[in-house]
């Protein structure tokens, strides 16, 4: 029952209470008046907002949908599916089997490769047919088609596509389309009303609504992540779709969900628009990306990191190697420094670091602000190209360590050129080897593994567990820090001593 029905039928009710009132006091007009009166005395609970009330929001957002929906379009593709013949080539080649029953029985119990098709969303970015999406929507796919709001299917080509960003550009034959230019997203805020454009689940084409819950969000899917997160409904379907602000500026694409079912949680990513454009427009004009290159492996500065270093706060991004040949070490980087600054801007983090640097172009100068030692230097760097190896990008994570001695449970021994082969390192390589580190111990806690090399303990090589020992307690400090390498990639760990 509505509430508005529920008033009607209290109506007559009220009537009788109040002639019931009226004839105590004598007169029938005076119960009406005393009905007028209460309902007069209600009638401001349920009035419209007076002018110095909060001002209503839209009750519609029909306006912005209108406008932007035909801009979002579907995408199709075939992917082939190999058969899985592995437990049936066996029997059906048994001699028996085809001496009994022939190959024309055979041939029909063969699995055969099928095609399956996959459904996903995109936007036109501009009038004579470019349309932005997400490279795993059309990844491996054959044949894929683009149709549009108006029902008109289109085939599809593929211009250019950046697994790092998991952004794809497609071109059909069309001119004249309702472009939706990727906007500013540099201004998006917590809080922001937006709306989610896609077709989820192969439905067709839906308008969820939510909010922006975070920004900068870095889920480890791919190698340059900056996200929007939106609790808009976004399920299977929506990816390459259109994320939008309540003005109907595109301001991210969508993405990824993190769910436990499969569908909409609440939690969805978007790619900002402002690192999209620059990955389109390269794609756009020169069918691929190039990105600068430093040549350093990075990794966060923690608060263990922080003290290890005697750094005043956790910010910047720590260099644990620097590749041989590399800009990075031409410029004189060394492993150890913090970068704290590019071009006066500041790198609050190793994840700021680089995206920094993959958003601009290879042959670019730029300046940068390095702690090493507590003193701040400044370098000059001529940025590379970076080369397809996704390994030269990376970063090195280290988690942060409890509260127990320094190397207990933890064993270790001289590096031989045995382990040093079998641990996959050079057998010129000098330092201590990892054999064995117990789960529980604080140096698995700080990131230590079996298979590790530890190269140097507070700044100072090491070539025997005496040595590890050694200067872990000359350092007479709350951690140690290690400098190790894992299958030829290093890092720093700060493991606690107390």
């Amino acid at each position: 029952m509505s509430f508005k029905f529920l008033k009607r039928s209290l109506w007559p009710l009220a009537i009788l209470i109040a002639f019931a009132i009226g004839g105590a006091t004598g007169s029938f007009v005076d119960a009406q008046q005393m009905f007028a009166s209460s309902r007069s005395e209600v009638a401001p609970l349920v009035s419209p907002a007076t002018s110095d009330t909060v001002k209503p929001s839209p009750t519609t957002f029909a306006p912005v949908v209108q406008k932007v929906m035909p801009s979002v379009v579907n995408i199709s593709s075939s992917h082939k599916v190999a058969a899985d013949t592995r437990n049936v080539e066996p029997f059906l080649n048994d001699p028996l089997f085809r001496r009994f029953f022939g190959d024309e029985f055979r041939q029909p119990l063969v699995p055969r490769d099928r095609q399956e098709r996959s459904l996903g969303s995109g936007v036109i970015i501009s009038s004579d047919g470019y349309v932005v999406t997400n490279n795993h929507v059309i990844d491996g796919g054959t044949d894929i088609k683009v149709s549009l709001n108006d029902k008109t299917e289109f085939p599809a080509r593929v211009i250019g596509t950046d697994s790092k960003t998991d952004l794809a550009v497609l071109k059909i034959e069309r001119t004249g389309l309702p472009a939706l230019p990727l906007g500013n997203s540099s201004n998006v805020q917590v809080g922001d009303v937006v709306l989610a454009i896609g077709n989820p689940l192969g439905v067709g084409q839906t308008v969820t609504m939510g909010i922006v819950s975070a920004t900068g969000r870095d889920l480890g899917i791919e190698d340059y992540e900056d996200f929007i997160q939106t609790d808009a409904a976004i399920n299977p379907g929506n990816s390459g779709g259109a994320l939008v602000s309540a003005e109907g500026q595109l301001i991210g694409i969508n993405t990824a969900i993190m769910s436990r079912t499969g569908g909409n949680q609440g939690v969805g990513f978007a790619i900002p628009a402002s690192m999209a454009r620059n990955v389109t427009d390269q794609i756009m004009h020169g069918g691929k990306v190039s990105r600068a290159f430093l040549g350093v492996m990075i990794q966060p500065v923690t608060s263990d990191l922080a003290k290890a270093f005697k750094l005043s706060k956790t910010e910047g991004a720590l260099i644990s190697d620097v590749n041989p040949g590399s800009p990075a070490e031409r410029a004189g980087l060394k492993p150890g420094d913090v970068v704290t600054k590019l071009d006066d801007r500041a790198v609050t983090d190793a994840r700021a670091l680089r995206l920094m640097i993959g958003d601009m172009a290879p042959g670019k100068n730029v300046r940068l602000a390095v702690l090493r030692d507590g003193v701040e230097r400044q370098y000059a760097v001529t940025l590379g190209d970076q080369p397809s190896d996704k390994a030269n990008s990376s970063s090195v994570t280290t988690n942060g360590a409890t509260t127990s001695r320094a190397l207990e449970g933890v064993a270790l021994e001289v590096l031989t050129p045995e382990l040093a082969r079998q641990y996959g390192v050079t057998r010129t390589m000098k330092g201590v080897a990892v054999r064995r580190v117990d789960p529980d111990s604080a140096g698995a806690k700080a990131g230590l593994e079996a298979g590790d090399v530890i190269l140097e303990v507070n700044r100072h090589p090491v070539l025997t567990p005496d040595d590890v020992t050694r200067f872990i307690r000359e350092g007479q400090t709350d951690s140690a820090l290690l400098f190790v390498n894992h299958e030829g990639q290093t890092r720093y760990l700060a493991v606690p001593t107390k």
